[in-house]
């Protein structure tokens, strides 16, 4: 009766002793499984993070492209050529009839012994029409560009010159200075429709 009651009792401490290693073991692999799905769920999160924001830049980056070729096939077009020809061809006529009045007004109201004080004026003035035209350029767009960045920044000198010659001429002949203004401006527009269809 004793061995058997030992027997029992052995038995059942071996067999609990089991249990509680095998609880043991139970707990440590749900605890595994546990951090295992965690592990795997940031991992997806951060690929599906990392999609959407690669699939934003592109988005952004294919809108600026297409931008880009709205632009270049605008460009291409020729009534887009015909219409930045007739808008420009305007300002520089008009710019022919300022810089005859400039001729007119410097000979009248200045000193133009003092040589100096004259080009500096010429010069200002001319570049006055220039920046002036190239601010109004600039509401326009060629190829992706502003028109402005097509202008050639010596055209300035290019009439000046032109305007010195016509004022310090020994004989006023407006007749002359408009021909000669106008020659010169019909070379910025070949030299700016040049730049335009080649740059």
């Amino acid at each position: 009766m004793t061995d058997e009651a030992m027997t029992v009792a052995h038995g059942i401490s071996e067999l609990g002793m089991m249990a509680i290693t095998a609880a043991f073991f139970l707990l440590l692999s749900a605890l595994l499984w546990v951090a295992c799905f965690r592990w795997f769920k940031s991992i997806i999160d951060n690929m599906i993070k990392g999609n959407t924001q690669m699939v934003n830049d592109l988005l952004v980056e294919t809108r600026k492209q297409n931008d880009m070729l709205i632009d270049i096939s605008e460009g291409l077009r020729p009534e887009t050529q015909l219409r930045i020809k007739h808008t420009t061809g305007v300002f520089f006529d008009l710019a022919i009839e300022k810089v005859c009045r400039i001729i007119k007004k410097v000979r009248e109201e200045n000193h133009i012994i003092d040589k100096d004080a004259t080009r500096t004026k010429i010069h200002t003035l001319i570049l006055n029409i220039h920046e002036d035209r190239n601010s109004r350029f600039d509401c326009f767009n060629y190829r992706g560009k502003k028109l402005s960045s097509y202008i050639n920044p010596d055209w300035v000198e290019w009439v000046a010159e032109v305007v010195e010659r016509e004022v310090y001429s020994d004989t006023i002949n407006h007749g002359r200075a408009y021909t000669n203004v106008q020659a010169v401006y019909e070379r910025i527009k070949i030299d700016f429709y040049h730049r335009v269809n080649h740059e």
